[in-house]
C-alpha cells in the first residue's frame, strides 16, 4: 500500500493569495475556531513558510503562492507524453514522491507515472541527506518508468535525468545551469537542485526505475545555513535568482520536466546514454576543477577530467586517470 498523503493545513489554500484574512473569517471559512485557526498557522511555519501576524489585521504570507495544478501542469505535456502517461498525480503533503511511487505497481513498459507534491515530509538526497523546500517554494517531483530487460548502461540513468532536467530548463529560459557528477543541478556557485534514483526488480528484468527530482525555485530565507547544518557543501541557489522579471510558473515547469524525462527515458531504453552523452559533457560542472572524491575512508584529491563513455567520473591524481563509479564528489578548498 502506498504511503498515504499527509495532512494538510486547510487554511493554506485561502492564505495563498498572499493577502491580509482575518482570524474570524478564516475560521468562519473553514469552520473552525480561531484557536484552529492559531494551530494551523503554528504547523505553516513549521513547514518553513512565514507567515505574518499583526493584531485587528490577521493573518497573511510573506508573498502569494502559486500552488501546483494538476490542470496547467497536463495542458503543458506534449501528445507523446499525455499519450504514455498512465498516471499523474499532485499532492499537497507527503513522506516522500519517490517512496509513493515505488510502493505502487511498476507502470507498463513505455507508459510513465509521475507524482509531484508541494511538500515532502521525508526527502532525501545524495547519501541521505534531507531536501529542504517549503510549500510552493520548490519542485518535488518523481516519475516512475519500467525497462523490460536491464539497459546496459543502467548506471548512467542518473546522468540521462540530469540532461532531461538541463532540457527543460533551458526550454524555459533558464540559462547558465550546469551538471555536477553523478547527480547535482548548479548554477551560480550553488546547488540548484538534485537527482536520485531507485532501481528495482530482476537483474535481467523487467526493472523498474523512479527518477526523483529537486529543485529550488523560489528563494528561501535561511535555507543556505540550514543546507549547511546538514551537512551540505554548496550555497542552495533558486531558479527565480537566474530568471530577470517574473519567476518562473512552477506548474509550467514540472509539466517540462516530465516532456523531457519521458523523451529521455524513451531513448535511454531503446538507444542507451550515447545520445545525451555530448549534451552531458556541454555541461559537465566539475570538468578541470579541483575535486576531492570521499569512498568510505579512502579519499582521492585530483583534477576532475570528465567522464568516461560509461558515465564514470575521470580524475587525475598523480599522472594517472581514476574512473569513478561512486563516491561524494566535493570541490577541493584552494591551499
Amino acid at each position: 500500500m502506498a504511503p498515504s498523503a499527509l495532512a494538510w493545513p486547510a487554511v493554506l489554500d485561502l492564505l495563498a493569495d498572499g493577502q491580509w484574512h482575518s482570524g474570524s473569517a478564516l475560521g468562519e471559512a473553514l469552520a473552525v475556531s480561531r484557536a484552529a485557526i492559531w494551530k494551523q498557522v503554528r504547523a505553516l511555519r513549521s513547514l518553513g513558510l512565514e507567515v505574518l501576524a499583526e493584531r485587528r489585521r490577521g493573518y497573511r504570507l510573506d508573498r502569494p503562492l502559486d500552488l501546483l495544478n494538476p490542470v496547467r501542469i497536463r495542458d503543458e505535456l506534449t501528445p507523446v507524453t499525455r499519450a504514455g502517461m498512465q498516471l499523474l498525480e499532485v499532492l499537497l503533503v507527503t513522506p516522500s514522491t519517490n517512496a509513493r511511487l515505488a510502493a505502487e505497481p511498476a507502470p507498463p513498459p513505455g507508459q510513465i507515472r509521475a507524482v509531484a507534491a508541494e511538500y515532502q515530509t521525508g526527502g532525501r538526497g545524495r547519501r541521505g541527506r534531507r531536501w529542504l523546500s517549503p510549500p510552493g517554494h520548490g519542485v518535488c517531483l518523481s516519475v516512475a518508468w519500467s525497462f523490460e530487460s536491464a539497459p546496459r548502461d543502467l548506471p548512467a540513468l542518473s546522468l540521462v535525468a540530469g540532461v532531461a532536467v538541463i532540457g527543460a530548463l533551458q526550454q524555459l529560459g533558464v540559462g547558465g545551469v550546469q551538471l555536477k557528477w553523478p547527480n547535482d543541478v548548479m548554477a551560480a556557485g550553488g546547488k540548484v537542485g538534485g537527482i536520485l534514483v531507485d532501481v528495482s526488480g530482476e537483474s535481467g528484468g523487467p526493472l523498474r526505475a523512479v527518477v526523483g527530482i529537486g529543485l529550488n525555485v523560489r528563494p528561501v530565507p535561511g535555507i543556505a545555513t540550514a543546507l549547511l547544518l546538514e551537512g551540505g557543501h554548496l550555497p542552495a541557489v533558486a531558479l527565480d535568482d537566474l530568471l530577470p522579471g517574473a519567476g518562473l510558473d512552477r506548474s509550467v515547469l514540472v509539466g517540462a520536466l516530465i516532456n523531457r524525462l519521458h523523451e529521455c527515458l524513451v531513448g535511454f531504453g531503446d538507444r542507451g546514454w550515447p545520445d545525451v552523452l555530448p549534451v552531458w559533457r556541454q555541461n559537465d560542472y566539475l570538468a578541470g576543477r579541483s575535486v576531492v572524491v570521499t569512498r568510505g575512508a579512502d579519499t582521492l584529491s585530483g583534477i576532475a577530467r570528465g567522464i568516461a563513455d560509461d558515465g564514470a567520473l575521470l580524475v587525475e591524481a598523480d599522472g594517472r586517470i581514476f574512473p569513478i563509479v561512486a563516491g561524494d564528489v566535493t570541490l577541493r578548498a584552494p591551499l
